[in-house]
């Protein structure tokens, strides 16, 4: 039986709105003023100094810290979203608990006493798996996603607004203090000057500001989402942003200098910033080979596989994130290296391919790649897929993941698979509680394969900052939380942020968990540093930004749009 819907789940239900929530709402006000184009807060006039903050890139235990910097910070206000996905996982089935406890996050704000500008979903963008949508809305595989207004000129909407409305306050929901990371591009940065001139812009006309965003967080697990943008492109686990307030709750330069131009139109909380949260270093450490994915099918994979003439999706076996493993077995012997490739762009998003056990290399959506391969009749033929993210926003834009197309090897069409949807965060926590038995493992292993470390830590513990020089790409976890995705060789984000709270202090064990998808330097060491790494020379390609106006960003500082 599904559990009682919950009645703060009504908000998740409505249109995309702006909504300020005001403590003991019966005895305050709020006010469009149309005919003065201002808000009135209580009768009097008021303008919000707003920051976007995502509870769900933040952990519960942060959020009060987050709050503190940013009302210290001159902020009157903050702006978050509501993903649908978070909250109800499978359909029916609701989760408002820990870090999804929206009511527990509305009070911590209150306590900071910083009014909220909520924005429910079901759509929300905001760089998130699909956009704030559940995958399981792609089971029924003709849908049409985000396709009621794609809103594509904005002069257009502006001058219709106008028409039914030529008088309110001026407002900008999402003023950009910096911009998202893909993999494969340059980190993204914006600079003081720029931010603090538009903003004292704006402030001098009066307008009500949000700036997005304020402190970014991190895309833990699997919940980063994609865009596409000529080809798919994944973000990154970091969602630092180049904010204010850094990846790790840090207050930076931009913050400050924010903070003196607030203090020109409005007064600022006295007394001192908290200061940055203490530091630490551990390592290098040399991790240990726990043996290939393959070898553990049984515990990844419970109930066994899902049979099909052809391969089925990941939303059709209801794999909703994460990782599937595809297996068929070769008809007849192919004595020389013959192609293997996906027609149609139908690997969605990177595929891992084995024959008989052996790694033989990758295909990657959005690239013309082909495998050449050799086997015997009767070989094992593997490829585990990885869903990179979903795309988060874009009109009908279904992103389905898995093999959408048959392989072909050769002039063969490839059928007969089955499917293992794999179930990996599960074996991790069971790794963490339990010792299992010692599993064979090849003397060079390449391809699907799981490390680990257990470590104390001798001194305070402190946050920190994962590096894995010289590792390809892969999922990490410490102490069975799913820190999320490193592509150290991609870039360009090279530490995975690692809040202090999920380490255990002097006097117990530490165990880091890896999984590595491709190759592994020839010592497997990482190490845990007292900065990021958000940048790197490695990366491929640049990202640019398309401006807004020149009121708010110069010239040399372009903005490409997101779906935010």
């Amino acid at each position: 039986m599904a559990p009682k819907k919950p009645s703060c789940l009504r908000s998740l239900l409505l249109p995309l709105s702006l909504t300020l929530l005001l403590p003991q709402a019966d005895t305050r006000s709020f006010i469009v003023d149309r005919d003065h184009d201002r808000f009135l807060l209580d009768g009097a006039p008021f303008r919000y100094v707003s920051g976007s903050l995502h509870y769900f890139r933040v952990p519960r235990v942060l959020w009060a810290d987050r709050l503190l910097k940013m009302r210290w910070s001159g902020l009157n206000a903050i702006q978050f979203y509501v993903p649908w996905n978070y909250h109800e996982p499978q359909p029916g089935v609701y989760n408002f608990n820990g870090s999804r406890d929206l009511i527990a996050f509305l009070n911590e704000a209150a306590l900071a006493n910083l009014l909220v500008i909520l924005r429910p979903g079901p759509y929300i963008c905001a760089e998130w798996e699909m956009g704030g949508l559940p995958s399981w809305l792609l089971r029924k595989p003709e849908i049409r996603l985000r396709t009621s207004d794609p809103a594509d000129n904005m002069t257009k909407i502006f001058t219709l607004l106008r028409k039914y409305e030529p008088h309110g306050p001026l407002v900008n929901s999402e003023y950009y203090t910096g911009w998202l990371d893909y993999w494969g591009q340059n980190h993204s940065t914006r600079s003081v000057s720029a931010v603090t001139k538009g903003l004292e812009n704006m402030l001098k006309l009066g307008a009500s500001v949000n700036m997005y965003m304020f402190h970014g967080g991190t895309n833990f697990g699997y919940w980063n989402g994609a865009d596409k943008k000529g080809r798919f492109l994944s973000i990154t686990t970091s969602y630092d942003y180049d904010a204010p307030i850094s990846e790790a709750g840090d207050p930076t330069p931009k913050l400050f200098a924010l903070r003196d131009v607030i203090s020109k139109f409005q007064e600022v909380p006295l007394g001192p910033l908290p200061p940055p949260s203490p530091k630490m270093m551990v390592g290098p450490l040399t991790v240990h080979l726990v043996g290939h994915l393959l070898a553990f099918l049984d515990l990844l994979c419970p109930s066994g596989p899902i049979r099909s003439i052809l391969p089925m999706t990941f939303e059709a076996v209801k794999q909703d994130r994460g990782f599937m493993l595809y297996r068929t077995y070769m008809t007849h012997t192919i004595f020389e290296p013959t192609p293997f490739w996906v027609p149609n762009n139908g690997v969605h998003d990177r595929a891992y391919v084995m024959v008989d056990g052996v790694f033989q290399g990758v295909l990657e959506r959005n690239m013309r790649d082909k495998l050449f391969l050799m086997g015997k009749v009767g070989s094992k033929l593997d490829i585990l897929v990885e869903n990179m993210g979903r795309l988060s926003f874009g009109s009908n834009s279904s992103d389905f993941k898995g093999l959408l197309e048959p392989p072909i090897l050769g002039q063969t069409i490839l059928t007969q698979w089955m499917m293992f949807p794999l179930k990996i965060d599960n074996l991790v926590k069971w790794w963490f509680l339990l010792q299992l038995p010692k599993w064979p493992y090849p003397q060079a292993p390449s391809g699907p394969t799981f490390y680990s470390k257990t470590f104390p830590i001798l001194g305070s513990v402190g946050d920190t900052f994962l590096h894995l020089p010289g590792w390809t790409k892969g999922q990490v976890w410490i102490n069975g939380f799913n820190l999320g995705r490193y592509w150290t060789k991609r870039g360009p984000q090279q530490t995975l942020y690692v809040p202090r709270f999920l380490l255990f202090p002097r006097g117990a064990l530490n165990k880091i968990t890896l999984l590595e998808l491709e190759n592994v330097p020839l010592q497997p060491q990482v190490q845990f540093l007292d900065k990021p790494i958000l940048n790197s020379t490695s990366t491929l390609h640049r990202t640019h930004i398309n401006s807004l106006s020149a009121d708010t960003l110069s010239a040399s500082e372009p903005m490409e749009l997101s779906g935010h």
